[in-house]
């Protein structure tokens, strides 16, 4: 019996084993220790920024640096439908509340045009945005180009959760040195990992001393423990860091693996109509202006009504030979826990969770997991469903058509009462 092919299972050599080793004979097995400084050298060393903390999660370091820059209670942050849920749970811990933006069509990134449109709307509304808060999809840096101006124009700060797209950059620019603050993260699926872990990068050492307090219980600096303020057991272990010092070395040749198998899956769909390969150009990506996905995981879009099958049909195929896929992030704008915050929406993120299929995309598959994947990708488009699924909506239900723009909420709720 063969064992379950993943989407993106964690990348482990003798090198990490070595490391882990090293940091439990050191004595520092407690939270912090020497890894865990060399580690967030190293990172600033990679990306080009001046100073790094590193915390037990990326959550932590979106929620920290929310509270480091003051943001809270009767702020709004202005933030991508198209994400995991921990991008809008960290506005949430902060106290303020989140509003979303829809994405570009070909990126699955915050649309800018779309983030000027709604930062107008809300200052003229008298609503209190704090912050934006790109995020950078699946390995692929947000278009800072085109963002930053929009943001700084409405003078407010910028940070990043860049915690997909380690290794990736945009104009030649790193990842996770865009904005005031950025964060990463090192979950067990991602690029790099560190079991779990994260990191928050900043050019302010204000911020970084701020993030380093309250991610350490807001212990003052007196020999007793004295509190003056909130604090959270935030920080990353020394053991965990030796890991990520390990990984770090050797991220290059991890993104090189799976750009390879992104080129893989380029060159199979190419004769497969109805089918592209999710944020790229036809063709495939142009590294000539310094903007480079780092491949994380690499997707699928199906247009059924040309294909003739749909991404559940395909995932349900997978799934039964042991292989894992899974839809793009499911919008947050969709998800039952935010049904009442508003957004500026057109339906771009909404199509592609309904039309999209994330593929295995790890570095540590080998070439005959890779072959096997191919294979069934290859029987299962030679023996393509009767009559393909039909495409759902959030609910389960045949989604809508054209997709509409609201910006109140209410909206919403009105359309998916009349969908009923």
């Amino acid at each position: 019996m063969t064992e379950p092919i993943y989407i993106s299972s964690p990348d482990i050599t003798g090198a990490e084993k070595t490391a882990l080793l090293a940091a439990v004979d050191s004595g520092w097995i407690a939270p912090l220790g020497p890894m865990v400084d060399e580690f967030e050298q190293r990172m600033c060393a990679r990306l080009g920024v001046p100073y790094a903390v590193a915390l037990s999660s990326g959550t932590a370091s979106l929620h920290l640096a929310l509270l480091a820059h003051g943001i809270g209670r009767g702020d709004i942050v202005v933030t991508s439908t198209m994400t995991f849920a921990a991008t809008a749970n960290a506005i949430v811990y902060s106290g303020a509340e989140p509003y979303f933006v829809d994405v570009t069509p070909e990126t699955g990134n915050i649309d800018p045009g779309l983030l000027d449109q709604a930062l107008g709307q809300l200052r003229a509304g008298g609503k209190k945005v704090a912050a934006v808060m790109p995020v950078d999809l699946l390995g692929k840096a947000a278009d800072y180009t085109e963002l930053i101006p929009v943001i700084e124009s409405y003078g407010l700060p910028m940070i990043c959760d860049a915690a997909e797209a380690l290794g990736a950059t945009h104009a030649g620019q790193a990842a996770g040195s865009f904005g005031v603050m950025a964060g990463l993260s090192f979950n067990g699926n991602k690029i790099i990992t560190t079991s779990g872990g994260g990191m928050l990068l900043t050019h302010d050492k204000g911020l970084a001393d701020k993030v380093r307090y309250l991610a350490t219980q807001a212990r003052q600096p007196v020999v007793w423990y004295e509190h003056t303020d909130i604090g959270y057991n935030y920080r990353l272990s020394n053991l965990l860091a030796s890991l990520g010092i390990a990984q770090l070395s050797r991220l290059d040749a991890m993104m090189a693996r799976r750009k390879a198998l992104r080129a893989r899956y380029r060159e199979f769909f190419a004769g497969v109509d109805g089918v592209t390969i999710f944020g790229e150009p036809v063709g495939g990506p142009d590294e000539t202006a310094g903007t480079v996905d780092n491949y994380w995981l690499s997707s699928i879009l199906v247009d059924p009504d040309i294909a003739g099958w749909t991404t559940e049909d395909l995932r349900l195929y997978l799934k039964q030979a042991d292989i894992e896929s899974r839809p793009l992030w499911k919008p947050m704008h969709l998800q039952p826990v935010f049904a009442d915050v508003p957004g500026t929406i057109t339906g771009a993120a909404q199509h592609l969770f309904e039309t999209g299929l994330t593929l295995p995309s790890g570095s540590v598959l080998t070439d005959a997991e890779q072959d096997m994947v191919f294979d069934c990708l290859s029987s299962f488009l030679s023996t393509p469903p009767v009559k393909a699924s039909p495409r759902l909506g959030p609910s389960g239900r045949n989604a809508p058509k054209p997709a509409l723009r609201f910006d109140d909420r209410s909206d919403a709720k009105r359309m998916d009462l009349e969908k009923r």
